[in-house]
């Protein structure tokens, strides 16, 4: 009880923190008189950037790392080839859609394949939530041998998938394309 309580406590900030950054964003693109609005802001939560998760091998070692710093470049990029222009999430910035993401990785060691997953809120400019989507990969690879490159490998392939499902959902491009 208490744990779903703090979990809807916390979805409810976070929802609240985008809202007030898009209508902060807007408010002062309107006072500037810069009316350059992206396509789209990219979210990602500031305790992924600064606490470490840890895929496991109980068997040998472990290899700890931040997820934000290796899922920001990875999804800027390939939003960009999709939805130009997108850029993250910052005050003073507008759009049309905001995405958060949420990465997870979880290694198993018996199989030797790291197991990512994206999952992407989609919302409105104006915090509307529109739509979920979750990219989930499989890459096979050594904990012990160059864990870096087969975590971004897994993460990429998890963000083109949530990439080609927001392509594909026709009504969220009628959304955006209508927010012109």
């Amino acid at each position: 009880m208490n744990k779903s309580i703090a979990r809807v406590a916390m979805i409810f900030t976070v929802l609240l923190n985008i809202m007030v950054v898009a209508n902060q964003a807007r408010a002062e693109g309107n006072a500037d008189g810069n009316n350059a609005v992206d396509n789209m802001l990219l979210y990602i939560q500031p305790v992924e950037y600064s606490n470490s998760i840890g895929v496991m091998n109980h068997f040998a070692s472990s290899y700890w790392f931040e997820q934000g710093p290796v899922v920001e470049p990875l999804a800027l990029k390939q939003f960009n080839a999709a939805f130009s222009p997108v850029a993250m999430c910052e005050v003073g910035r507008s759009a049309k859609m905001i995405v958060w993401l949420q990465p997870r990785m979880f290694y198993n060691p018996q199989l030797q394949m790291f197991h990512g997953q994206v999952t992407a809120n989609v919302y409105t400019g104006k915090g509307e939530l529109k739509s979920s989507y979750v990219g989930k990969s499989k890459v096979h690879g050594f904990i012990d041998i160059k864990p870096e490159k087969w975590i971004e490998k897994s993460y990429e392939l998890a963000i083109s998938k949530v990439v080609n499902k927001i392509k594909a959902d026709k009504a969220l491009q009628g959304l955006m394309d209508k927010n012109d």
